[in-house]
């Protein structure tokens, strides 16, 4: 069977620690993908704006799965954006929004939105990973639908989180997280797994040629139903487990490693 997708995450995975990764071993890596007819697809929790300065010279050609699968675009084109309806946003931020140690953002198609009367240090960190990002001081400025909820927490927070929006607000969002303090509420079903296969649907894939690469819990659906999910090294004992494969850690390399298995046709693709 031949491999014709290769869906990577970004943070912990395809990125090394210093967010950055080897871009002359990947554009020859990338030459022979598109030589053989293997599409490249980002799959990240990040905001597409910001995905696509990772690859300036090829943002055009690729696909990309944004926002955990909010938002999906291919060669320039938009594929699919998920929306939540003005009722469903308004309960999710009424239900959240006096815990008092969380700082939200709300991710829509066109930007995200945060409050002015966040930490000043929040707006700095999260600004890395959204490239429009607007202070406003009330969540009903937010003139667009909403697709995401990126929640900011003390790690010793998370499971107690977790736990209260599965229970005050099930069939509305899920909460997904990405490790590190880091929670994403995302719209049920819409997750990274159903974007790729949005675009396996226009390609014609099937899940047996998919090959994915993760390492936090808002990768689990692709890993888990991939023909080839791989695992970072650097991932967490339970994603290891759920997943059919193990790579190299993010900072030795390990999606790279894979690719060129893949392009040389070595187990387990031989």
């Amino acid at each position: 069977m031949s491999i014709k997708i290769i869906a990577v995450d970004m943070d912990g995975t395809f990125l090394d620690d210093q967010m950055s990764f080897d871009r002359k071993r990947f554009s020859s890596q990338y030459s022979q993908l598109k030589n053989n007819g293997i599409k490249f697809v980002v799959a990240s929790g990040n905001q597409y704006y910001q995905l696509i300065t990772y690859f300036p010279e090829i943002a055009h050609e690729i696909a990309f799965v944004a926002e955990n699968g909010a938002y999906v675009s291919n060669e320039n084109t938009e594929i699919f954006c998920g929306k939540t309806s003005d009722e469903d946003r308004n309960k999710v931020i009424n239900t959240i929004l006096p815990i008092p140690y969380i700082d939200i953002i709300i991710c829509g198609k066109n930007g995200a939105y945060m409050l002015s009367s966040a930490n000043s240090d929040f707006f700095t960190t999260m600004s890395k990973y959204y490239y429009r990002l607007k202070i406003i001081d009330d969540f009903s400025q937010v003139d667009e639908p909403a697709f995401k909820f990126a929640i900011s927490l003390p790690n010793e927070k998370l499971a107690e989180f977790m736990a209260f929006i599965e229970s005050e607000l099930a069939g509305i969002v899920t909460p997904v997280s990405s490790g590190h303090g880091s929670v994403d509420l995302i719209i049920p079903g819409v997750h990274k797994a159903n974007g790729i296969q949005l675009l396996q649907n226009i390609w014609g894939v099937k899940d047996e040629e998919v090959v994915t690469f993760g390492d936090g819990g808002n990768d689990i659906e692709m890993l888990q139903y991939a023909g080839f999910g791989f695992a970072m090294a650097n991932a967490p004992e339970n994603i290891k487990k759920i997943a059919k494969y193990q790579t190299d850690s993010n900072n030795d390399s390990g999606v790279l490693n894979v690719i060129d298995k893949i392009l040389k046709k070595e187990p387990p693709f031989a």
